[in-house]
């Protein structure tokens, strides 16, 4: 009996003790705080600048100048001057591949290191030997420039012989669309001349193929998938290591939340493990890829996703990505185009049957999910944009976000019809410069019609278009000033493209918190307003009136996530 009392006694203890920690954590979130002395952007159209911000926890309680806001907390608040610092909501990335772009992070990545042939040599070396390229017995690089993929017979006299003459290698384009592979790893996957042979037109036009009808190892989107099951999978492990990596990028840069458009089981399981260790505290959504091919049986697929994955704080699966093309650049050519390829004849491919697609596009919007298409040429751009207005028909105005990304070009017939079917465009605007990558390897192929409307940003802004912000990383840098200095003077090493598709500063600011918001359906975020989430980030300058230039080399100086500093700049 005594026993069974002090055990009683003891559970009582255990209970009271957990009690008062609890609530002395919940005062510590509770506790008030006043940001003053700061040139506050809300990102909010009806209040949107302001000088000072008010905080319980993680949520906002006012905004407004210092003695309207200081009347919303408690006379013991804590005050913290910034310095006549500028301040902004988190920045938004509607489309961020954040597991893939850390895993790029903790391997071979070439990304803005290798920009000629003669620097790929040393830096496939240098990877070879630390092991970081190195996937099981394979040596992979990614990042390269697709410029590259013009000169097969200089990669293949670099890596198909000499220390590579039996060592498998796999070189990946900057775009996550293109490949090189040497020929110790085509022979391996069977992609032989034999294999090449027996294809349909169509479906070689996936392989870079020689004169003599030898594969020269160029391959794209599809060409890719007798190589990728040589790939182990990345274990638990790295899986954990690059979603801690993806996390401290994303933060130094002051992007709180993003859209991931790819949700592999490898990309949830990453964020699942984030989540598991208190480490998924960014809003999230993930939107699983589907193909169209039967639309029921694959939307049933993700609805059993989104029910694995419910319970997972901030992890959020509220649509479905569909690839509408590939991309324009020479050699690949396999974005969808209104008028044919100036050298093939061929328009590109469409990857799904129109029927089918609307058929998906109105149980997708149906079933609460929100479309996002890759649609990169103009012909796919159309046929995303008749799919949506399927399911707008069908439906109503489900008022559900979907989205377009990428749209490298586009008609101007279809320029109003983002607004007319309340479709955001996110684009990547990183992109939109005079450069090899929009003129040498693209403007000779293409009809005049078409190239005249590369990056159409300011088109769809003046006719009414939601432009969200976006990256594409691991594609390109998530760096959000970089891309706003894109956007905004489209300037590059070739001069300026199309200047008329220039872009107003304030815009792009908008596009990549508000906007970018409403492109995850999300309002608990995205502005500096009562009853938001406190997810803010301080910037070094006054972002909103120097020069381009200036703007462009912003640093984040620290970064905030639900009230909590994630990021502080050394």
């Amino acid at each position: 009996m005594r026993r069974t009392s002090g055990h009683f006694t003891l559970l009582l203890f255990a209970a009271a003790l957990f009690l008062s920690t609890s609530l002395l954590h919940a005062q510590d979130n509770a506790a008030d705080r006043i940001l003053f002395h700061a040139k506050i952007f809300t990102a909010d159209p009806q209040n949107p600048y302001a000088a000072a911000v008010a905080i319980r926890g993680d949520k906002i309680l006012a905004v407004g100048n210092l003695p309207e806001v200081a009347k919303s907390v408690s006379p013991n608040a804590e005050r913290i001057d910034l310095e006549g610092k500028t301040l902004f909501p988190g920045f938004i990335d509607s489309h961020s591949h954040s597991i893939d772009g850390g895993l790029g992070l903790i391997a071979a990545d070439a990304s803005e290191k290798v920009t000629t042939l003669d620097e790929l040599p040393p830096f496939a070396a240098a990877a070879k030997k630390s092991g970081k390229g190195m996937r099981g017995d394979i040596l992979e690089i990614l990042g390269l420039p697709l410029a590259f993929w013009s000169h097969p017979d200089a990669l293949n006299a670099d890596f198909s012989s000499g220390a590579y003459a039996n060592q498998s290698v796999l070189l990946r384009g900057m775009d996550g669309h293109t490949a090189w592979a040497n020929r110790t790893l085509l022979q391996r996957a069977g992609i032989t001349a034999d294999f090449l042979n027996k294809l349909s037109p169509g479906e070689r036009s996936y392989y870079g193929i020689n004169k003599d009808g030898q594969p020269n190892g160029f391959l794209v989107d599809a060409g890719t998938d007798k190589i990728e099951p040589l790939l182990p999978r990345s274990t638990p492990a790295q899986l954990l290591a690059a979603a801690r990596a993806a996390l401290e990028y994303n933060y130094s840069l002051g992007i709180t939340a993003w859209l991931d458009p790819l949700a592999r089981e490898d990309v949830l399981q990453a964020y699942k493990m984030l989540a598991d260790h208190g480490e998924l505290t960014s809003e999230v959504d993930a939107f699983p890829q589907v193909l169209s091919k039967d639309p029921a049986a694959e939307l049933a697929a993700v609805q059993k996703t989104r029910e694995l994955y419910k319970n997972i704080p901030n992890l959020h699966i509220t649509g479905i990505k569909i690839f509408a093309d590939g991309v324009v650049e020479f050699p690949s050519q396999t974005a969808n185009l209104s008028k044919p390829y100036k050298n093939t004849g061929r328009n590109g491919d469409l990857l799904f049957d129109p029927a089918k697609f609307a058929e998906l596009c109105i149980a997708a919007d149906n079933q609460g999910l929100i479309i996002h298409v890759h649609a990169l040429g103009d012909g796919a751009v159309r046929a995303a944009l008749d799919g949506i207005a399927a399911a707008r028909q069908a439906n109503g105005n489900s008022a559900l976000p979907h989205t377009l990304t990428h749209e490298q070009f586009a008609r101007p017939e279809d320029f109003p019809r983002f607004r007319e079917l309340g479709v955001i465009s996110a684009l990547q605007l990183f992109w939109a410069e005079a450069s090899n990558d929009t003129i040498e390897i693209v403007k000779p192929y293409l009809d005049p019609e078409v190239y005249k409307w590369q990056y159409p940003a300011r088109s769809i802004l003046d006719n009414g278009g939601i432009i969200s912000g976006a990256s594409d990383w691991p594609v390109s840098t998530a760096n959000v000033f970089r891309a706003i200095y894109q956007a905004e003077t489209r300037k590059g090493s070739e001069g300026v493209l199309d200047p008329s598709q220039d872009m107003p500063r304030e815009a792009m600011f908008y596009a990549y918190t508000r906007n970018s918001a409403r492109a995850m359906n999300l309002d608990s975020i995205g502005s500096i307003a009562p009853g938001k989430r406190a997810d803010l980030i301080l910037l070094d300058r006054d972002v909103l009136t120097v020069s381009p230039e200036q703007m462009r080399d912003t640093k984040v100086l620290w970064t905030m996530v639900a009230g909590k500093t994630v990021y502080r700049a050394k």
